[in-house]
């Protein structure tokens, strides 16, 4: 990863590093090409950050420790014994979205609502089956027929 693969747009981007220094991660956030550590009690994790009410200010606002060149990390190894780009996300919930989410999402309410009983998750997908048909992917979220397919997979 260069620069170039940066977007080229104002904004406030944060992410995480493993710092050998500190033995863990500290979250960081990029600032004229370079990464800042800028963990505090405030904010230790990228959650905290997301939590707050204005989570691009506190960003902004924030100083910390230069910890290199974005480039110079961009292509680091996992090795814990140097400083290395981590994944952005850290305590908070990570929903999927996408193609299979809708599906993924109705089969844990099917799963809940059996209660481990195969015969009633095969009745709850019948109901839906019939209200809707075999496939979510024309459903558009808030129409008539979202809405039918919550009727059948609550009734």
């Amino acid at each position: 990863m260069s620069m170039a693969t940066l977007p080229d747009t104002a904004g406030a981007f944060v992410g995480r590093v493993w710092d050998p220094a500190v033995e863990g991660p500290c979250v960081v956030k990029v600032s004229a090409g370079r990464l800042v550590d800028i963990t505090t009690r405030a904010a230790p994790t990228i959650r905290d950050i997301c939590e707050m009410d204005d989570p691009a200010a506190f960003v902004a606002a924030a100083q910390g420790r230069d910890l290199g060149a974005v480039e110079d990390l961009a292509d680091a190894r996992l090795d814990p014994d140097k400083l290395h780009l981590l994944a952005p996300c850290d305590l908070q919930a990570v929903k999927a979205c996408g193609v299979t989410f809708v599906g993924s999402m109705i089969e844990r309410v099917i799963e809940e609502r059996a209660a481990g009983d195969l015969k009633a998750a095969d009745a709850i997908r019948g109901r839906i089956s019939a209200a809707i048909g075999e496939s979510l992917r024309n459903i558009v979220p808030g129409s008539a027929d979202a809405m039918t397919a919550k009727e059948a997979l609550i009734a």
